[in-house]
């Protein structure tokens, strides 16, 4: 069993209401640079807004130099440790979906743990955590 943050077919506004939330949990800051998850827009019409969300497939973990990102058996969720980060930046460089919030001034980095706050805070309920 697993979790994972999904995107619902709902159309994103592009408020920006999940980055916030999520910046703003875990850095007390709202700056969109430290979400964990990232509104960029559609390829498909750059006038529409697409989230970009972790899908759990565990790459930041497999470069990590240092083993800071393990898998948490029993949710599923590759969870970085903030103790044993130096602060590299690989992880955040091979995210497919560039949601690793990595932010040299911070010297750590950071992502999406699926705890669900940017799903509370989206007014259109276009982010949803899925149950795999």
């Amino acid at each position: 069993m697993g979790k994972k943050l999904a995107v619902n077919d709902a159309r994103c506004m592009a408020c920006l209401a999940c980055e916030v939330a999520c910046s703003e949990a875990f850095y007390k800051e709202n700056r969109r640079e430290l979400a964990c998850l990232s509104i960029q827009p559609a390829k498909s019409d750059p006038n529409e807004a697409q989230p970009k969300v972790c899908i759990q497939c565990g790459k930041c973990a497999r470069e990590c130099p240092v083993d800071a990102i393990t898998k948490n058996e029993k949710t599923g969720v590759w969870m970085l440790s903030k103790n044993v980060c130096v602060g590299c930046g690989h992880c955040a460089d091979v995210c497919p979906m560039g949601v690793v919030a990595y932010s040299a001034e911070r010297e750590k980095a950071s992502k999406c743990i699926a705890c669900g706050i940017c799903v509370k805070a989206c007014p259109n309920e276009v982010l949803y955590i899925k149950e795999a």
